[in-house]
């Protein structure tokens, strides 16, 4: 089949354009912070590259970014020590790290900002049975100046007693603010 010399040509123009060109407000943001960078203005760089990553995060639906078991508290966003698998000891606590994204902040008083969640739990044996559930096991305000993207939840759940054999744990996140639901399911296992 032979292609039309314009379309070869267009398709030759495309794939040297650069792809930020066309991406937007983020590569706006980019450009300008490493403008802001090269000029020694280090800490509008860091701003506006936050500040646009807070109102693009405000665009993206609410959703689970990570969702998983640890071995101790995390200490922080991202700062954690993931298990190295999903089998628990009976009456060993289930400790996990989520990180729930596109969440809804909107202005509070003394020109803030403030988002909150609230998460429903679900005990679930390996064939989607309900075993337990909880609503509101979980409740989480942020308030601050900005649109904080590193956000967390840490959800402790201590089984007393469980029967040896395959569970899934479900939290359903609920963003309060615009009604959202995501869901992390988590498999895991009680040894014998």
């Amino acid at each position: 089949m032979l292609v039309p010399k314009f379309l070869l040509r267009l398709t030759f123009i495309a794939a040297l354009t650069p792809a930020f060109a066309l991406a937007g407000p983020l590569a706006d943001a980019a450009k300008k912070a490493e403008e802001q960078a090269a000029a020694g203005d280090t800490v509008g760089a860091h701003d506006t590259i936050r500040d646009a990553y807070g109102a693009f995060a405000a665009t993206l639906p609410f959703s689970i970014g990570k969702s998983v078991f640890v071995s101790a508290p995390p200490q922080g966003y991202g700062m954690y020590a993931a298990r190295p698998d999903a089998t628990f000891k009976p009456g060993e606590a289930l400790i996990s790290y989520v990180e729930p994204v596109g969440l809804t902040w909107r202005p509070a008083d003394g020109g803030l900002l403030e988002s909150h969640f609230t998460v429903d739990l679900e005990l679930m044996d390996a064939k989607g049975a309900r075993l337990a559930e909880q609503k509101a096991f979980g409740s989480f305000d942020f308030k601050g100046s900005v649109r904080n993207q590193e956000v967390f939840a840490k959800l402790t759940l201590n089984l007393t007693s469980p029967p040896a054999g395959d569970y899934v744990l479900r939290y359903r996140f609920r963003d309060s603010a615009s009604g959202a639901v995501a869901i992390s399911e988590q498999p895991f296992k009680i040894a014998p």
